[in-house]
């Protein structure tokens, strides 16, 4: 079977905590991206370093109201028992979501684009987007060329993060030309592949899509 979703609620409380094998402790608060516009409801989810402005990004399948949805990350902060506190607090982002009901989420699904079939995926396998440049984001469909002052490293993307000494985020990044928006936040440990989950409620609307760049351990696996 695919992968199946992690326990995202406890992920996105506050104060929840984890420790690693290695005795690094990580407790867990929710940083605000700000409200994404959708223009088109077709949600992007990807490295926007890399793809942005590509063209060959598809969006998910699975679309919503076109409107403004709150972006949020679940903002790990680590530390070890045997290092002194520092006023630089080493910070990775967990998991990052786009809310779009402020309700429970009874289920969820893994987020696929036009051509992936669940059924092609093998025991824990997954769909998900490549990293490339440490940095995961979400932006509409409609949005993808909307950023010409973005390339390499110069433009208002470039400019969140450095302007915060590369700090991972989130940031809601707009395009000074034509308005349109995209938030972006550092992708956990950095480059890899991280799936989105669609969540939804018991009579199936949209809840939220969660990226989860797996750097908190399932509380599941976690002994008591």
């Amino acid at each position: 079977m695919p992968m199946s979703a992690r326990d995202y609620t406890w992920l996105f409380t506050p104060g929840s905590t984890f420790t690693y094998e290695s005795g690094t402790a990580g407790v867990i608060h929710v940083a605000d991206g700000g409200d994404l516009g959708l223009p088109t409801g077709r949600v992007v989810a990807c490295d926007p370093f890399v793809y942005l402005g590509a063209g060959d990004i598809e969006p998910f399948t699975v679309t919503v109201e076109p409107g403004r949805y709150r972006v949020e990350a679940a903002m790990a902060t680590l530390t070890r028992p045997d290092e002194p506190s520092s006023d630089k607090p080493h910070h990775r982002v967990a998991a990052a979501r786009l809310v779009i009901r402020d309700e429970p989420t009874a289920t969820w699904e893994l987020a696929v684009q036009p051509g992936q079939d669940l059924s092609e995926l093998g025991e824990d396998e997954f769909y998900g987007y490549g990293v490339d440049a440490g940095t995961g984001g979400f932006y509409d469909a409609s949005v993808d060329g909307s950023f010409p002052e973005c390339e390499a490293d110069e433009g208002p993307l470039w400019d969140a993060f450095a302007e915060h000494g590369h700090a991972p985020g989130p940031y809601l990044v707009t395009s000074p030309s034509t308005g349109h928006t995209l938030a972006a936040f550092g992708s956990g440990w950095g480059d890899g592949v991280y799936p989105t989950w669609i969540g939804r409620t018991t009579t199936g609307e949209v809840t939220c899509f969660v990226t989860d760049f797996f750097v908190a351990p399932d509380p599941a696996d976690v002994p008591a």
